[in-house]
């Protein structure tokens, strides 16, 4: 942006939700259960395949559970904004359904009206990836991801819709694999204001059919 000026960059606290972030993980219990779980499934953990396999779960395990809390939030000032829309889209996240430890893939829209500055655009999917990287449901994911954004740009002028294929519908269940799951969390203008509601809706929902 021609206009942009850097305004300022702090490190916000982790976010208040109603669920505690994950503590550390014991990666070295968690190889152990799941040579367990390898042998319980009929399988012998000590074969050629196999035995490097519960340092390799346990490992991903760590580092999926493990969220970035020190990215900085970048604001710039901007005077000329005209009421617009910002919408940032193609922010595609995997999580963790926490009711059958299955994968979901979450595509998230989020839309706010600035009001004097503007924040970095990459701030947007760290906040989603943050978010994703812990056993989740999807509207709980969706309502912390607008809290979140809520807090960045002091407003509460933002809406955040999430797009979600899960396994645990897919490949299990009833095996639905074109089953999709869209969440919307509207808030300030976006609730009031049906023009700006569905403008963000139109834009959102334009990104995920041309994705």
């Amino acid at each position: 942006m021609t206009n942009a000026v850097y305004s300022q960059s702090m490190v916000l606290p982790p976010p208040q939700t109603s669920l505690p972030v994950p503590g550390p993980i014991d990666t070295g219990r968690v190889a152990d259960l799941i040579g367990q779980l390898l042998a319980a499934l009929g399988e012998d953990p000590r074969r050629e395949g196999l035995a490097d396999t519960p340092a390799r779960v346990a490992a991903w395990w760590g580092s999926f559970l493990t969220s970035d809390t020190s990215a900085s939030v970048m604001c710039f000032a901007e005077t000329h904004l005209s009421e617009q829309l910002v919408v940032v889209g193609g922010m595609s996240v995997w999580s963790l359904c926490e009711h059958h430890l299955l994968p979901m893939h979450l595509e998230v829209a989020a839309g706010y009206v600035p009001d004097g500055e503007v924040v970095g655009l990459s701030k947007f999917g760290r906040i989603a990836q943050r978010h994703a990287g812990r056993l989740q449901v999807q509207e709980r994911f969706t309502r912390q991801v607008a809290e979140e954004i809520c807090a960045v740009i002091g407003s509460g002028d933002v809406a955040v819709s999430v797009r979600g294929v899960h396994l645990c519908m897919s490949m299990r269940g009833v095996r639905l694999e074109a089953a999709r799951t869209t969440t919307l969390q509207a808030r300030g203008r976006f609730q009031d204001d049906p023009v700006l509601s569905q403008q963000f809706l139109t834009l959102a929902t334009h990104q995920w059919g041309t994705a």
